[in-house]
């Protein structure tokens, strides 16, 4: 059976470097990165990285703003991150996470409590920039 639920299936960020920017949300957040190697050998126009079974980010390298006029003025959306996306973690995940950026010295921010999510309030969360300037806020509900 086919399941026809509405859900997000996608986010696209615009990145200098896709395989670098496939690397960095590997290495710290463990997502599986897609379709790099064909990245690399020229045969696909983007990597992506999966976050779940049914969710992943694009990763657009600024060199394909040519291509995205689907709608007037879209290509100039190349450079401009989305204010930010929200990834939730379980409790020891959020920790590790935050963990790793600080052993990297990447930038995070205070904790914030209680911040409404679409699972209410989460207990804490906090945000941290990727190497492009896209900002993520890492969350857990538990």
């Amino acid at each position: 059976m086919t399941d026809n639920t509405t859900r997000l299936d996608h986010v696209v960020l615009w990145v200098r470097d896709p395989v670098a920017a496939a690397g960095f949300y590997e290495k710290n957040l463990g997502f599986e990165p897609l379709r790099v190697t064909e990245y690399a050998e020229g045969t696909v126009s983007f990597p992506s990285v999966r976050i779940d079974d049914l969710t992943i980010l694009d990763l657009a390298p600024h060199s394909m703003a040519p291509r995205m006029r689907v709608l007037p003025g879209a290509d100039a959306s190349a450079g401009h991150p989305v204010n930010h996306i929200c990834v939730s973690l379980s409790p020891q995940a959020f920790d590790a996470l935050r963990t790793r950026l600080e052993e990297q010295s990447v930038p995070v921010s205070d904790l914030s409590y209680d911040s409404y999510g679409a699972r209410g309030p989460a207990r804490r969360s906090f945000y941290f920039g990727d190497p492009d300037g896209n900002i993520i806020e890492a969350r857990h509900y538990e």
